[in-house]
């Protein structure tokens, strides 16, 4: 502490009031001149001594002359509230908070009109509110209580009005909260911190729009951070990630160097795919904080999205280097690792993060990520095709509690049908429909199974339950899909033709769009069908499973290879070592001829998908090509099998022959070749 400055800084204060005495004119004791300038006298004495007791570790004597001051300035002027403000200040910086509540009590009890005294008294009150975790809700009515009071003696006290709407929405009264804003507007209406809280209240309500409509006037009243940030958040709320980044750009030109900002804004770019402005940013807080794991975090997930999965490995170990406890960085270095097809590790990772984080009870925080852990580790087992420990870890998922049952019941049964156990999968949707009837989750994931089973009729009916004769947009395409399997192609039309009357997001039109055109292809109606996934790719170009999917048909009918395999290797780059893609991969190489490309490929999709009769099939044409028949013929019965065990709505009996003929010419033909080797 500055010693000079201590002891110079009462003679220089006591100067300059003795300045201002000398300078006053002589006034009458009732002169409204003498009664502010007294006001002013006192409240000047009470904010130095305020000052001297806090520079001297709120020494009594310092503070109760500050008291004394502040108490002579309200009695000349007690219209002023900022001193009353000030003097709540002081016993809340001294901690004398007790003091001041009897105080003011007792003042009360001898003027109950008296506003300072309660404008104090509410000012302590909510100063013991606490924070958000540990609100005492006691402590807030009292608040509320003196605030009431205080706008009731001074309709007028707008800051009042403000305190009130705060308090009253924190207790999640939102009609009261409304009224007091809209009051606090009244008196006057280009108030930033009234609109605000009334926004804020509107959002509670669920009326964003009203909120955002509000938020935008302050915005650009006074385009400052804190009005920009405020309507980023409202944006944010209604999903449009694309105004909400606009907000924040706007508010980190205002303030370049705040991090906090950079990582708002860098979370809605993600939002709106604008991922390479993304990077850029946790590039900059990365470089500006060598121990930032968080935006090395972030810097992994944008490099994994891109398809770059050596940048995200980079990015990701360096933020377990920085904080290798951290459970995130875990959670999502597994989640690389599936990406890179390194499931054993995949499943490693996880198991060892559901040691790490056992317990004997959860938290229902704790519950939810550990039912995602089993999940993930379910999803791992079946997508390695181990279904029994599969079945186990989604059984686990459903000990956790009964809310966590129906997701892991759904899992099970695809389970089942992914191992084409019908039977099983069958036994096991009856088995949940009946313990949780009510449970849209179970009754959807039923409905498909029957759809697979080509009870096609009692699918229909039972989506339709579910629609509850209302026009949904997910259960709309739920019906078409159960149109799809039963291969009823004008009602699957009809469906997605109303599923696209109700589509709101961009996203919701492509996945109508998709659906349409792998119907129009299932129709062998191709030009039909690559119109509608051009109209995808128009929308959005890095759309992988359409990328894939036109690929695909373009290599299978034999025609535009080089754009077929362009497009099936950008599907691969947005999504790698995903089964299905490395087979359209493998099979638009074939018709190339590029043979031990082709082989490489498909070889790692049966790796990762080794029930697929097509992929069977493919493999078995290559190596025909090459001339190893014995391999060929292998690959002919394992697709033989595959389809013979494939469901109702899967069976092609066509594919099936065709297969079966390959299978038998390739057995003469290796008999040819076997007898002509033969002494």
């Amino acid at each position: 502490m500055n010693r000079l400055r201590l002891t110079s800084l009462p003679c220089l204060f006591f100067a300059a009031l003795s300045l201002f005495a000398q300078n006053q004119p002589a006034a009458s004791p009732a002169s409204a001149e003498n009664t502010k300038s007294a006001a002013y006298y006192n409240y000047a004495l009470g904010h130095l001594y305020s000052e001297l007791a806090a520079a001297y570790g709120n020494r009594g004597d310092y503070f109760n002359k500050a008291v004394e001051s502040y108490r002579a300035a309200l009695k000349a002027d007690p219209n002023a509230t900022f001193i009353a403000e000030e003097l709540s200040d002081l016993y809340i910086q001294s901690g004398r908070l007790r003091e001041a509540v009897l105080e003011a009590e007792d003042q009360l009890k001898q003027n109950p009109n008296d506003l300072n005294a309660r404008r104090l008294l509410a000012r302590i009150y909510t100063r013991l509110i606490g924070d958000q975790q540990n609100t005492d809700q006691n402590m807030v009515k009292k608040a509320i209580e003196q605030f009431e009071k205080i706008t009731e003696g001074d309709p007028k006290d707008i800051e009042s009005w403000l305190m009130l709407g705060r308090l009253n929405k924190a207790s999640q009264n939102s009609t009261e909260a409304m009224k007091d804003f809209k009051k606090a507007l009244e008196l006057d209406a280009d108030n930033e911190d009234a609109m605000t809280g009334l926004a804020m209240v509107y959002t509670d309500l669920g009326d964003t729009k009203a909120a955002a409509d509000l938020l935008q006037k302050v915005a650009d009243k006074n385009p400052n951070p804190h009005s920009l940030i405020n309507l980023a958040g409202v944006y944010e709320q209604l999903k449009d990630y694309q105004l909400a980044a606009e907000m924040l750009r706007r508010a980190l030109q205002q303030q370049p160097g705040n991090a906090e900002l950079k990582q708002m804004l860098a979370e809605d770019l993600i939002q709106t795919d604008q991922v390479e402005e993304a990077a850029k940013l946790y590039q900059d807080l990365a470089d500006e904080d060598p121990k930032d794991a968080r935006s090395l975090l972030r810097l992994a997930q944008i490099y994994r999205q891109k398809g770059n999965l050596a940048k995200a490995r980079e990015s990701l170990d360096k933020a377990k280097e920085i904080d290798p406890a951290n459970v995130e960085i875990q959670y999502h270095d597994e989640s690389l690792l599936e990406a890179e097809g390194k499931y054993s590790e995949a499943i490693k990772s996880l198991k060892s993060l559901l040691d790490a984080t056992a317990k004997k009870t959860f938290n229902p925080e704790e519950k939810k990520f550990r039912a995602e852990l089993l999940e993930r580790l379910g999803g791992a087992y079946r997508q390695t095709e181990q279904f029994g420990p599969a079945i186990e870890t989604f059984r686990q998922e459903a000990e956790l509690g009964t809310e966590y049952g129906p997701g892991a019941a759904a899992e099970i049964i695809l389970t089942y049908q992914t191992e084409k156990d019908f039977p099983k999968a069958e036994a096991e949707a009856e088995a949940a429909y009946k313990k949780y009837p009510n449970d849209n989750t179970v009754r959807a994931t039923r409905a498909s199974l029957l759809a697979e089973m080509g009870k096609i009729d009692q699918a229909v009916a039972e989506t339709r339950k579910l629609m509850d004769g209302k026009e949904d947009f997910k259960f709309l395409l739920d019906l078409a899909d159960v149109y799809q399997k039963g291969k009823n192609w004008n009602e699957m039309a009809k469906n997605l033709d109303a599923a696209e009357n109700l589509a709101k997001t961009e996203d919701e039109k492509v996945q109508v769009m998709f659906l349409r055109g792998a119907m129009f292809e299932r129709q062998k109606k191709y030009t039909e069908s690559e119109a509608e996934f051009r109209k995808v790719l128009a929308t959005n170009p890095n759309h992988a499973a359409t990328l894939n999917y036109l690929g695909y048909m373009m290599a299978d009918r034999g025609v535009h290879l080089d754009e077929a395999r362009d497009l099936i290797v950008k599907a691969l780059d947005r999504a790698p070592n995903t089964a299905a893609y490395l087979d359209s991969l493998g099979w638009v190489l074939f018709r190339m001829n590029k043979l031990p490309e082709a082989e490489e490929t498909l070889r790692q999709a049966i790796e990762y998908m080794s029930r697929d009769a097509t992929v069977h099939d493919h493999l078995g044409e290559v190596y025909l090509r090459e001339g190893k028949i014995k391999q060929a013929v292998e690959q002919f019965q394992s697709s033989v099998k595959e389809w013979q065990t494939s469901s109702p709505s899967e069976m092609d009996h066509a594919e099936m022959a065709k297969v079966q003929k390959k299978l038998d010419d390739a057995k003469v033909r290796l008999a040819k070749e076997t007898g002509a080797k033969r002494p």
